[in-house]
């Protein structure tokens, strides 16, 4: 007979934007917790809305301190920028806005009802951004993205379009706000009632790892 997964495990909420570079750096490190930690803590993502309002506006204004930020991200973290993020970057009129890729998220976890997907899902449409220059403001940029998550696509569209989905991403946005998230990636465990901030920007797998463990030998004690 299986044995039932323990309910009410503890929570990391990984907050990070769809245009944040460190968090694109972050989310292979989310993501081996996810995989290392399964069972003893489940992992969710919200998106904090970096560039929205007055923020929104094309990547030519900002290029050039992004290029000097990327290296900074692949020195630190690993990953690679693409010569399509690059070829966007140079090109210029992208327009820079976190709504509709948050969006497309939101749309995501609102189908498959499984935070643990989105955790993947969100990582993809990092990866479609800045490794291969796709552009998230396109509704169909998504369909390929789609496409390994088994999700209907005409469904995901009916999604991303309603104004339901819209007010719901402002609403995060507003959550994570007042959670007093000053950046992005930000990572908060959530332990019964009780948060605590994990990770303010980007941190190694070990570093994460370590923390992780102390705070749940630390509720583990707490609960005896």
């Amino acid at each position: 007979m299986a044995t039932a997964a323990p309910a009410n495990l503890p929570e990391l909420l990984y907050i990070q934007d769809p245009l944040c570079g460190w968090c694109y750096g972050m989310s292979p490190v989310i993501n081996r917790v996810q995989a290392e930690f399964a069972g003893r803590l489940d992992v969710s993502v919200l998106c904090g809305g970096m560039a929205t309002g007055e923020q929104v506006a094309p990547i030519a204004e900002t290029w050039e301190f992004l290029q000097n930020a990327l290296a900074d991200v692949e020195k630190a973290t690993g990953v690679q920028f693409g010569a399509g993020l690059r070829a966007l970057g140079e090109e210029g009129s992208y327009v820079y806005d976190s709504e509709p890729p948050s969006r497309a998220i939101v749309a995501f976890r609102q189908i498959t009802q499984d935070p643990a997907r989105a955790v993947a899902f969100a990582h993809a449409v990092q990866v479609a951004l800045f490794r291969d220059g796709q552009d998230l403001n396109d509704p169909s940029t998504y369909n390929d993205l789609l496409a390994p998550f088994g999700v209907d696509a005409v469904e995901f569209h009916r999604r991303f379009a309603a104004p339901e989905t819209a007010r719901a991403i402002q609403q995060e946005f507003a959550a994570v706000a007042r959670i007093g998230v000053q950046g992005f990636p930000t990572s908060v465990v959530r332990i019964g009632e009780q948060g605590y901030v994990l990770a303010r920007g980007y941190q190694s797998y070990e570093q994460v790892r370590q923390g992780l463990e102390q705070l749940l030998s630390e509720a583990a004690l707490n609960e005896e």
